[in-house]
């Protein structure tokens, strides 16, 4: 290798870790479980092995780079996790992905490219959160787990206080200890009839004690 082409090689290392420095700290603010030094890493990573690549082969075949992107899916993986019922972690996972992209995008000199896929993946982060907010005024989904004695109030009747609120949901699990039973439901409607069945479950003296 020339110094120069040595030289061109450090200036690529160097823009991703600039690029994954804005990307990363984003998700360091948001308190992610793959934060900021994880998203830099990933894309300097995926920088380093699009030049070695490039390196290996003189330029023509960059198999090695593509394997990145089926690496890059088990480090995504990771990030995914159950909450009860709810999924987290896959906006984190494909921000990974796409960090990984942008690297190899840097480490071919594809410079246009990969800030242009940065200020992308910063809007769909930090500017799309009032469309996703609005959204969700109209179509919220939310877990319900909510104890009741057993004999007091059946699932017809709390299906019932579904439609009152004028939301849709299925109960996924039921758990009795002793004589409450505790059922957990995915609902579905806009955020104001939300708050509409909160009211009712609030207010219905059979309802010992609900969780959203």
């Amino acid at each position: 290798m020339t110094p120069d082409l040595i030289q061109e090689d450090i200036v690529k290392l160097v823009i991703s870790l600039i690029g994954g420095s804005i990307i990363g700290a984003e998700r360091e603010y948001n308190n992610k479980n793959a934060g900021f030094r994880t998203v830099i890493l990933v894309t300097v990573g995926a920088t380093l092995f699009t030049i070695l690549s490039g390196l290996l082969t003189g330029g023509k075949d960059f198999h090695v780079a593509g394997n990145v992107v089926v690496g890059i899916g088990f480090l995504g993986a990771g990030a995914i996790f159950k909450e009860g019922t709810t999924v987290k972690g896959i906006t984190t996972a494909a921000t990974i992905w796409v960090s990984a992209a942008i690297g190899m995008a840097i480490g071919i000199g594809e410079y246009e490219i990969a800030f242009a896929s940065i200020f992308i993946v910063m809007l769909v982060l930090l500017g799309f959160i009032w469309l996703q907010g609005f959204i969700d005024q109209f179509n919220r989904e939310k877990v319900y787990k909510i104890t009741v004695p057993c004999l007091k109030l059946t699932l017809d009747e709390i299906n019932q206080f579904l439609k009152d609120s004028g939301l849709k949901g299925n109960c996924v699990y039921r758990h009795k200890i002793d004589e409450n039973i505790t059922l957990t439901l995915i609902v579905k409607g806009p955020e104001k009839k939300h708050h509409t069945l909160i009211s009712i479950l609030q207010t219905n003296e059979h309802v010992l004690e609900f969780e959203v």
